[in-house]
């Protein structure tokens, strides 16, 4: 990922609507979510939300897919990870000791099966 993409990836998660169209698309991650339902969650009209959906996926973060009639959005997990990983790649000056406090705070949003034995 380059300067130019990560930059449009923010700047379309950069409003409030968006932001949490985004993140209630990750929560229904792998189903998505058709349009009608993204609006009606959100409280937003339809032709708005709309205009927001078309940012994020020109940014890459979402994908569509026509299911019937319906068209059906999902968050894209691999433009979510690029841009992750692109704001962490040279995290720490190559002490990778001091990002242990990162890597801990994203562990409780994905467990594993060893970590839940414990």
């Amino acid at each position: 990922m380059d300067n130019i993409i990560a930059i449009e990836a923010f700047a379309a998660l950069s409003q409030s609507t968006r932001l949490e169209t985004f993140r209630l698309l990750v929560r229904h991650e792998p189903d998505g979510l058709p349009a009608g339902e993204i609006a009606r969650l959100l409280d937003v009209p339809h032709n708005t939300l709309s205009t927001h959906l078309g940012v994020l996926a020109r940014a890459g973060l979402v994908v569509s897919r026509r299911h019937s009639r319906s068209v059906i959005y999902s968050a894209s997990l691999e433009r979510m990870r690029e841009t992750l990983s692109f704001l962490v790649r040279d995290c720490c000056a190559g002490h990778p000791e001091l990002c242990e406090p990162l890597l801990r705070e994203l562990q409780p949003c994905c467990p594993t099966d060893e970590g839940d034995s414990a």
